[in-house]
């Protein structure tokens, strides 16, 4: 699969860049309703997806040797998908046609999240949630 190829499964739903807790005792992982610095919440899309990396020392970059072991990914995620042998659900945009099928399908976190600029870490904790399809 080519670069732009792999690039295209992103549906764009925006849940791989919330903010995710570990509990140190189970390794547990909580997810927040709080966004990385860099994503957008309007459109769900990196600030700076280029040079993202460098500027965010927990981005983790997606490829075909670690999705697999990535627990965090909802079960929603293309990549997750494909990788588990399942075909890519109705909403995604490589079979609707359009992006605005993964906000409808109420994948995308489109207005359900805020940036983590300005919360203190010990606050984060506040802004766990259950979100579905995880």
């Amino acid at each position: 699969m080519s670069t732009g190829e792999w690039e295209s499964l992103c549906d764009g739903c925006g849940r791989c860049c919330l903010v995710k807790l570990e509990d140190e005792d189970t390794g547990e992982i909580h997810h927040t309703s709080l966004s990385c610095a860099l994503l957008d919440t309007g459109s769900c899309r990196c600030t700076d997806y280029a040079n993202r990396h460098a500027r965010v020392d927990d981005c983790v970059k997606l490829n075909a040797g670690n999705v697999k072991s990535l627990n965090w990914l909802p079960v929603s995620c293309a990549y997750r998908t494909l990788a588990e042998g399942r075909d890519l659900p109705w909403w995604h945009p490589l079979v609707s046609g359009t992006p605005q099928t993964v906000i409808d399908a109420g994948i995308s976190v489109t207005g359900k999240v805020r940036s983590e600029n300005g919360i203190a870490e010990e606050d984060m904790p506040d802004y766990m949630v259950k979100w579905p399809n995880w």
